[in-house]
C-alpha cells in the first residue's frame, strides 16, 4: 500500500468514526444532557435564587469629606463689586486620584465567579456538539446531481440550523468577557468617585444582570439540545439518505 492509499484510509477512518460519534450523540448523548441540563437549573445555584445572593461588598471605603475653607463654591445672588473671595470652577473638578486603595484590592464577585464556572463547560460541550454534527452532516451531503434533491434540501435546512447554534453558542464566551470588562470600568468609577452612590449601585444592577444572564444561557444551551435533537431525531432517515434509490418513488 502506498503513502497515498494509506492516508486515504486514515481521512476515511476519520470520517467513519466521526459519523459513529456523532449518531450516538444524537441518539444517546443529547437526551443526557437535556436531563442533566434540567437538573442543574433546578439545583440552589440558578432556581428561585435571590438577586441579594450575588451582591458582593467591593472593599472600597468612603473617605471623609474634604473641608474647604473660605470657598465659595456658588456665586452668591448678590455680590459686592470688587469683592474678592475663594471660589472652585466646578467644571474642573476631577475624582480622587487612585494611587492605591486603602482596603486593598476589588475581588471579582465571587457567587458569579462560581456560575461562570458552572456554565462556561457547558457553552464549550454545545460548541464543540454542535461542530461535531456539522461536520457528520457535511459528510453525507451527496454530490450535486439534477433532480431528486428534496433529503439534499434538508440536509442544508439542518445544517444551517446548527450552525447557527454553533454561532450563538460561541457568542455566549463573548458575552461573559464583557461582564468583567463593563464590571471593571463601574468600579474603576467607585474607586474614583466613592462618594457617589449612584455607582455602587450600578455595579450590583451589573452584577444582577450577569446572574440572569447565565440562567438564561444555561436555559438556551438546554434548548438548543431540545432543539438540535427534536430537528435531527424527525429528519433522520433523509439526513442519512437524502436521495432514494429508488427512481420511481418520484413519479
Amino acid at each position: 500500500m502506498g503513502e497515498g492509499d494509506d492516508t486515504a484510509k486514515k481521512v476515511q477512518d476519520y470520517k467513519d468514526n466521526l459519523i459513529k460519534k456523532a449518531e450516538e450523540l444524537i441518539i444517546k448523548g443529547f437526551p443526557e444532557k437535556i436531563v442533566k441540563l434540567n437538573d442543574l437549573l433546578s439545583t440552589s445555584q440558578f432556581a428561585e435564587r435571590n438577586f441579594a445572593d450575588v451582591y458582593q461588598d467591593l472593599n472600597i471605603p468612603v473617605p471623609d469629606p474634604i473641608e474647604l475653607n473660605n470657598v465659595d463654591i456658588e456665586k452668591p445672588e448678590f455680590e459686592e463689586p470688587g469683592a474678592k473671595r475663594s471660589r472652585i470652577d466646578l467644571s474642573t473638578v476631577s475624582g480622587t486620584k487612585v494611587m492605591a486603595l486603602p482596603s486593598g484590592r476589588v475581588k471579582c464577585n465571587t457567587p458569579i465567579c462560581e456560575l461562570i464556572k458552572v456554565v462556561k463547560p457547558v457553552i464549550r460541550s454545545l460548541v464543540e456538539d454542535s461542530n461535531l454534527l456539522k461536520m457528520w452532516i457535511s459528510f453525507m451531503i451527496p454530490k450535486i446531481e439534477d433532480g431528486n434533491n428534496f433529503g439534499v434540501s434538508i440536509q442544508e435546512d439542518t445544517l444551517a440550523e446548527i450552525q447557527s447554534v454553533e454561532t450563538e453558542a460561541a457568542a455566549f464566551f463573548d458575552q461573559i468577557s464583557r461582564y468583567f470588562v463593563s464590571r471593571a470600568k463601574v468600579v474603576s468609577k467607585v474607586a474614583k468617585y466613592p462618594h457617589i452612590d449612584d455607582y455602587r449601585r450600578a455595579v450590583q444592577e451589573l452584577d444582577e444582570k450577569e446572574f440572569l444572564s447565565l440562567w438564561l444561557v444555561l436555559s438556551e444551551v438546554r434548548n438548543r439540545y431540545c432543539s438540535l435533537h427534536d430537528i435531527v431525531i424527525k429528519n433522520m432517515e433523509k439526513l442519512k439518505k437524502p436521495r432514494s434509490s429508488n427512481a420511481e418513488s418520484l413519479y
